[in-house]
């Protein structure tokens, strides 16, 4: 499958946080199979939508970009969802960029090649609830085994002894439902999986439909930055970061 096919729904030539300490150009891939009420990006989520952005010109932007980005993040809609997405990590680091991707694990199965080819070099693993509430969260069958699967394989991945180069992630919860105990509760669950850096995001309520927004209670948004980290601290992780509180 080759680059000239990948669905590109938007390209923002440089961004300072979507790969923390990096400075990244971003693509937005088109087509994810979950439907998250709070995700931003719902006029890319359509997969028989046709990309906006030619490969072609993202290849010119980032041959002008040398010296000047550290690295790529493919971004989505669900970045893994389209196979054409390997050739194009693979011309990204043919250019000596470093390559950052965004994932919900929703296509474990090309996540693996992803990792077997060790095409990537930083992750940010979005986790969408507890177990017993993840196909509810996401409107799909099956997609908590999928995802944890997949956050499994991230894990090993990123254990895994390399050479001159370093392999990171972020496992990261948008907080949509509930407060603190919640995030607290899938915290605890990710811990147990072996998780080391986490982070928990505030919901931005901007763009979002009113009709979800009146379903959500006051305590998804009650919290602060200094309440956040003492709740969650306790579980040992590595790194915990605290986004838009």
């Amino acid at each position: 499958m080759s680059a000239q096919d990948l669905q590109v729904a938007g390209l923002q030539p440089l961004s300072t946080v979507d790969w923390p300490g990096k400075l990244a150009a971003v693509l937005f891939l088109q087509g994810c199979p979950w439907r998250c009420a709070y995700c931003h990006n719902h006029e890319i989520l359509d997969p028989r939508t046709p990309g906006e952005v030619p490969w072609d010109e993202v290849v010119d932007l980032l041959s002008r970009r040398r010296r000047l980005l550290d690295g790529v993040v493919f971004s989505g809609g669900e970045a893994t969802r389209q196979p054409q997405l390997l050739d194009a990590m693979r011309q990204v680091r043919q250019m000596e960029f470093q390559v950052g991707l965004h994932t919900g694990g929703a296509y474990p199965a090309r996540l693996e090649q992803i990792f077997d080819e060790d095409l990537v070099d930083w992750v940010g693993f979005d986790i969408k609830a507890l177990p017993k509430d993840y196909d509810e969260t996401v409107s799909a069958p099956n997609a908590q085994n999928k995802a944890s699967q997949s956050l499994q394989m991230l894990l090993q991945w990123a254990s895994a002894p390399i050479q001159e180069r370093r392999r990171d992630y972020e496992v990261r919860l948008t907080l949509a439902q509930g407060g603190l105990e919640y995030a607290d509760q899938v915290a605890q669950w990710c811990t147990a999986q072996g998780v080391e850096n986490f982070v928990l995001q505030k919901m931005q309520t901007t763009g979002l439909p009113e009709s979800f927004l009146q379903t959500v209670d006051a305590t998804t948004f009650a919290w602060s930055e200094d309440q956040a980290k003492t709740a969650l601290g306790a579980h040992g992780f590595k790194t915990l970061v605290v986004r838009g509180a």
